[in-house]
């Protein structure tokens, strides 16, 4: 078995791209699958499985929140570990972690049984997520097959919502609603062999840096108010102090998670991998995407369910033309447009494009047709996503430092779990005021007003979703640079390298 050394900063180049690093493409990519698909496929089998265990409509948002918070409060942790204790390993332990608490809540036999394993799952994915971002983004070095790679990446992080709520109408409907979570097992077997057979063992040269306590604590806090108090913001409404308290306390506790990075010897956070401009717009970017692509997929399966009487299984097929847009354009994007033209023309084009596809589903009604209404929208908002993703992904990770990919590779998570959780909060809450305030105003017109109350509410909120995007692309013009500097030489992203192996005792 060979290792691959991890040189430290300023070092002689690093090691040779490995031989069978498309392989390595293909276990990072059933990973990544696994943990975005499970934002989705339980939500399809909430219904059947509050049936079979008995808990109220106030206690099934823990189903979906447990998840959440354990993801999003532990991501640059998960990040961090990577870096620390190696990438293979990491990543082994998450996907093992991951499965088992997915055995364990596909046989729940209550909701606290449940709510704990989504949790538990959680936990574990926000230790695999960013470490298979950080494989893929040391294993591929040259510049062309990276973007290669990144294109497929992008294309299976955009993708796996969709994926989930085909795969989560297909198991619930056919099978069982537990399956939605047995299916991880099967997934994660698969990766973890692949996973122990390709990836090479990393050793850091020199003293390992320690791990930042102190900010763990505080960014952990601080990303856990974050999303309760969006989270609460969709059920307890803005007024609420459950809603506030913990958004005011996050902000405290950010303040403070920065300020302590600037004065450690081994910060959490390196601050250069944050505020380097092209990563930042990056960043902002995958944080636009996110609050503005859950919420979407939200309105649109409760408006083929509910108004237009769609099963899960159907709705789950109605969006597989957005993924084929989204696998076309993220090869395309990364392949073609993005070495010739960079992320600076292709992200806000990208960005574009999906507000054009929110413009789009404004026009849809409860009578609308899905091959003359939503087709279009759904194929639009697939090349938009595809454009935005893999490039903005590429550039959030591209000359970071070997010793600081995997917290690089959790900010990309992180900023897409935080965007989700505000978007969807802010959309979901416009969407339903707005709903609610059309239905008092039109009661006369009896039992035919929920319905357009529902899709006039939904309507609005893709309104404010295209602004969203607009800003995204205007954003990500100004942000970018025309040009991207050539990386470090101890950069990940370096071309110039040099092979090393040693033996591993």
């Amino acid at each position: 078995m060979t290792e691959i050394r991890t040189a430290p900063s300023g070092a002689a180049p690093l090691a040779a791209p490995s031989s069978r690093r498309w392989l390595t493409l293909v276990v990072v990519g059933l990973a990544q699958l696994m943990v975005v698909l499970d934002n989705t496929v339980v939500n399809i089998a909430l219904p059947s499985a509050q049936h079979d265990l008995g808990f109220s409509n106030g206690e099934r948002q823990w189903i979906v929140t447990a998840y959440s918070l354990a993801f999003g409060s532990l991501l640059l942790l998960g990040g961090r570990l990577s870096d620390l204790i190696g990438r293979k390993r990491t990543f082994v332990l998450g996907l093992i972690g991951f499965a088992a608490a997915s055995a364990f809540g596909g046989a729940a036999t209550s909701f606290g049984m449940l709510v704990a394993a989504r949790a538990t799952q959680g936990a574990f994915g926000a230790l695999l997520a960013p470490t298979a971002l950080a494989v893929l983004t040391t294993t591929f070095i040259v510049p062309k097959e990276r973007a290669r790679a990144f294109g497929v990446f992008g294309a299976i992080a955009g993708a796996g919502g969709a994926i989930g709520l085909l795969l989560g109408g297909v198991l619930t409907q056919d099978l069982d609603w537990r399956w939605s979570l047995y299916i991880n097992v099967v997934i994660a077997i698969a990766a973890v062999i692949g996973a122990i057979t390709l990836l090479p063992a990393m050793r850091h040269e020199g003293p390992r840096p320690r791990l930042d306590v102190l900010g763990t604590v505080l960014i952990s806090a601080a990303l856990f108010g974050v999303v309760f108090g969006f989270s609460n913001a969709e059920t307890d409404s803005w007024g609420s102090g459950w809603t506030w308290g913990p958004i005011i306390v996050a902000a405290v506790l950010l303040v403070a998670f920065f300020a302590w990075q600037r004065r450690t010897a081994h910060p959490l956070l390196p601050l250069g991998v944050l505020l380097d401009r092209n990563r930042g717009a990056a960043f902002a970017s995958v944080l636009i995407a996110g609050a503005g692509m859950f919420a979407i997929f939200l309105f649109v399966t409760y408006y083929t369910q509910s108004t237009l009487g769609y099963t899960p299984i159907q709705t789950g097929l109605a969006f597989l033309p957005m993924i084929g847009g989204l696998v076309l354009a993220a090869q395309i994007g990364t392949n073609v447009l993005l070495p010739r033209f960079g992320p600076k023309v292709l992200v806000p084009i990208g960005m574009l494009l999906v507000a054009s596809a929110m413009v789009l589903f404004t026009r849809l009604d409860v009578h609308s047709s899905y091959a003359g209404a939503l087709l279009p929208a759904l194929i639009v908002m697939g090349l938009g996503m595809g454009t935005v993703m893999p490039g903005s992904m590429q550039s959030a990770t591209l000359g970071v430092d070997r010793s600081s990919a995997g917290v690089a590779s959790a900010l990309v998570n992180t900023s897409q779990q935080v965007g989700g959780s505000i978007g969807t909060a802010l959309l979901n809450t416009l969407a339903a005021t707005t709903a609610a305030t059309f239905a008092a105003n039109h009661l006369a017109e009896g039992k035919a007003v929920v319905a357009d109350a529902a899709v006039h509410g939904y309507a609005i909120a893709y309104w404010l979703d295209a602004a969203l995007f607009v800003f995204g692309a205007l954003l990500a013009a100004i942000m970018f640079r025309r040009r991207t500097p050539a990386p470090r030489t101890d950069a990940v992203a370096s071309p110039q390298v040099s092979a090393e192996p040693v033996l591993a005792h």
